[in-house]
C-alpha cells in the first residue's frame, strides 16, 4: 500500500514539473562595496645586485602583499594555534595563519617607492566583480511561470 502511494506521488510530481515553463531574470545587488588594500615590500633586502632589479622585485612583492590583504578581506583568514605547557609553564606557543581565494577585478590604484619600501595600493570594486561573475555564472530569480 505504501509503495502504491509513493509511486502515485512520484508520478504526479513528475507530471506537474513538465506542465510549466519557468522564465528567469538576473537580479543585481542593491549596493556594491569597494575594498582597498595596501602592500609593502622592502627595497634593500630584495635578492638582486642591481638597484633597478631590486625595485622591480619590490614592486611585484608589494603587489602580491596587497592581493593577499584583499583576499583576507574577502575570504577571511584561517588561524591554527597550538600551545604546550610543561611543569605549569608555557613551553611552546605557535600560531599559523593562511588565506586562500581568487581575486578577480582588482585594479592597481597607485604603485610608488616610499623611503626604504615599495608600496602598492589596490582597489576591488564589487560592481566589477559582479559583472565578471555574471559573465561566468548567471544568477537568476524566477520572473514568470507559465502553466499549461
Amino acid at each position: 500500500m505504501k509503495a502504491v502511494i509513493l509511486f502515485a506521488a512520484l508520478a504526479l510530481s513528475a507530471c506537474s514539473a513538465q506542465d510549466r515553463y519557468v522564465q528567469y531574470e538576473t537580479e543585481a545587488p542593491s549596493s556594491f562595496p569597494k575594498l582597498t588594500a595596501i602592500g609593502y615590500a622592502p627595497l634593500d633586502t630584495q635578492p638582486a645586485t642591481e638597484q633597478s632589479q631590486r625595485v622591480l622585485m619590490a614592486m611585484q612583492a608589494s603587489k602580491i602583499a596587497a592581493y593577499r590583504e584583499l583576499a583576507e578581506q574577502v575570504y577571511g583568514q584561517q588561524l591554527s594555534a597550538t600551545s604546550q605547557v610543561r611543569d605549569w609553564m608555557l613551553a611552546a606557543d605557535e600560531i599559523q595563519a593562511s588565506v586562500s581565494g581568487v581575486i578577480r577585478g582588482a585594479k592597481v590604484v597607485k604603485s610608488y617607492p616610499a623611503g626604504e619600501h615599495y608600496v602598492t595600493e589596490l582597489e576591488l570594486d564589487f560592481e566589477q566583480v559582479w559583472a565578471l561573475y555574471q559573465q561566468q555564472n548567471r544568477s537568476q530569480r524566477v520572473k514568470e511561470i507559465t502553466y499549461f
